[in-house]
């Protein structure tokens, strides 16, 4: 059956607008140096995401569901490349189809240009002109993702290597506590280190802005996971702003007070700025009169930890914790949004996840033995 001309004319309209949008989109994605909304990028993601949840469903040990979830990430950057070019070859087809005499030969014009040297032209200079543009749009969505790559994985190498460092301070998983614990401690040498917190908190409060910046612009960068599978970018970044609220509330005179009130307000922009390109209802101002979902006797166990090592604490624990919760009120909501979005490792005071799971403590090593007196 011939569809009348009007009809393919009205088609072609359709497909220009799909080619435009694939421009926009992979423009905003690749190109832009900031975050741009786009349909199609998002559709890619949440398609992919809800596979990813479908299979981890009967998975109950959360090793096992992390590394399925490994994969989600290259999964996403193939889905939004295909999103891409079938959208493309579909839009192309609509554009070419008035020059054609029925549908397939529209599209099989538009698939030669587009994936292959171009074995099929309409005759006539529009349909060439529309056959060029869709063989160089094409190359250009490929190449540019190819190009896309490097980017992705220095911001990510960035991101692991101050985490491995954190990892020999705070455990793994993460724990703030711990790492105010383990940092005082100093591998049992006897003498405290907990005057490199200063240096800690500047370093994470660049390495908070860096995440912000990078993952907000390469959205997909979000989901990509550490190597260890009970490390995270999320349990890291919330172990460090915990041992800052902890140190500012339970040590006020020896804490380093302006680094670490700077990285509280690094790390919580960066989980706010994360959460809302992610999509996630995170608001802009914490509310006040709802408090925080850690309770008083998590609190007090932290407490004991830091006291097993003698932490300099100099307030009593009940007077702490009022101060101890206003901080911790600035970035909860927000950090515990992306780590049950993200389903990562389940790390203690990191808030629920999508598969109920019990938080896992910090492993830690065995005592070693000392060197033999000679």
């Amino acid at each position: 059956m011939m569809v009348p001309l009007y009809g393919r004319v009205i088609a072609a309209v359709v497909g220009g607008l799909l080619v435009l949008t694939v421009w926009g989109s992979a423009v905003g994605a690749l190109v832009v140096t900031r975050a741009v909304a786009s349909r199609l990028t998002r559709l890619a993601d949440k398609s992919v995401t809800i596979v990813f949840r479908m299979l981890n469903e009967h998975i109950p040990d959360y090793r096992r569901r992390d590394r399925v979830m490994a994969v989600q990430a290259a999964a996403i950057l193939l889905a939004q490349l295909a999103a891409w070019l079938v959208t493309s070859f579909v839009g192309f087809a609509l554009l070419l189809w008035p020059f054609e005499h029925n549908a397939a030969g529209a599209f099989a014009a538009s698939g030669s240009s587009l994936f292959t040297l171009g074995f099929d032209e309409p005759p006539g200079t529009t349909p060439a002109i529309m056959v060029f543009a869709a063989a160089a749009t094409g190359l250009i969505i490929v190449t540019l993702q190819i190009a896309y790559l490097p980017t992705l994985y220095s911001a990510f190498n960035r991101r692991e290597t101050e985490i491995a460092l954190l990892n020999a301070r705070a455990g793994v998983p993460s724990w703030g506590p711990e790492l105010l614990a383990r940092t005082h401690y100093a591998l049992g040498s006897g003498v405290s280190t907990i005057d490199t917190m200063p240096g800690l908190y500047a370093q994470w409060e660049r390495w908070a802005a860096d995440v912000a910046e990078s993952h907000t612009t390469y959205l997909p960068l979000v989901r990509f996971r550490s190597p260890q599978p009970l490390s995270s970018w999320v349990t890291a970044l919330l172990a460090v702003l915990d041992s800052a609220a902890l140190f500012l509330s339970l040590a006020p005179k020896s804490a380093p007070v302006v680094p670490a009130r700077l990285c509280l307000r690094s790390g919580f922009q960066c989980f706010a700025r994360v959460g809302k390109a992610m999509g996630l209802d995170i608001p802009d101002e914490p509310d006040l009169d709802a408090g925080i979902s850690l309770t008083y006797e998590e609190f007090l166990d932290a407490v004991e930890r830091m006291k097993k090592v003698d932490f300099p604490i100099e307030r009593d624990p009940a007077d702490a914790w009022p101060d101890f919760v206003g901080w911790r009120l600035n970035y909860e909501q927000a950090a515990y949004a992306v780590a049950y979005a993200l389903d990562v490792a389940p790390a203690l005071w990191s808030g629920p996840r999508i598969h109920p799971v019990e938080p896992i403590h910090p492993l830690r090593p065995a005592p070693g033995r000392p060197p033999k007196q000679v």
